[in-house]
Order: C-alpha cells, then structure tokens, then sequence
C-alpha cells in the first residue's frame, strides 16, 4: 500500500490559516483521486474537498470560499489550504489517495488513508 504522511496542522486562533500537506510514498504508478476528509467528535467523517473528474474540484458547503485544494503531481503531493478558520473546523483531517501501484510482477490498485492530522481552532 501507499503511505500518506500529513502535516500542517496544529493549534490557530480563529481567523488564521493553515495549510495542511499530505505527501504520498511508494511505488506509485499513478494517483487518480487526492481527498480531504476531516472527523470531529460525535460526527461522522465528512468530505471537505476532493479533486473530480477532469480535475475539478468540490468542496463542502460549510468550508466552501475558505478553503483550497491543489496539488503537486510531481511530488505526488496533495495540499489543503485553510483561511478564515472557524471553531466548527476543529476536526481530525486526513488525506485520502487512490490509484495504482507497482507490486512488482503486477500493477495493482491502492486506497489509502494518512493517520490523520488535528486541527484546533480556538475563540
């Protein structure tokens, strides 16, 4: 399977930014879905932005304006910019990728998740 490592997050005021990374190894052949997902406590994990087909992107209603996914395919790299931080955004994010990899005698398909990184946002 791929390894996604995230960082970026961390504690913020409400009003700042953070932008969140999520660095994908291994011998990937290629990705063809880059996900943010992000779960606070009583909820179920939502989906805050992801990359569609055609590479467009779609984002949550509640961070739509706010927030902004990108990514560097050479470095097979996926990033979520933060801006106008709310309280309601303190979650567990993590990054989602999917596509396929090199097993060595075959090409076989992957869907991994990063640990999860947390994201605070206080009043």
């Amino acid at each position: 399977q791929v390894h996604l490592v995230e960082s970026g997050g961390g504690l913020v005021q409400a009003g700042g930014s953070l932008r969140l990374s999520c660095a994908a190894s291994g011998t990937i052949v290629s990705i063809n879905a880059m996900n943010w997902y992000r779960q606070a406590p009583g909820k179920q994990r939502e989906l805050v932005a992801a990359f569609t087909s055609g590479d467009s992107t779609h984002y949550a209603d509640s961070v739509k304006g706010r927030f902004t996914i990108s990514r560097d395919n050479a470095k097979n790299t996926v990033y979520l910019q933060m801006n106008s931080l709310k309280p309601e955004d303190t979650a567990v994010y993590y990054c989602n990728a999917a596509g396929t990899i090199d097993a060595g005698t075959s090409v076989v398909d992957f869907n991994s998740w990063g640990q999860g990184t947390q994201v605070t946002v206080s009043s």
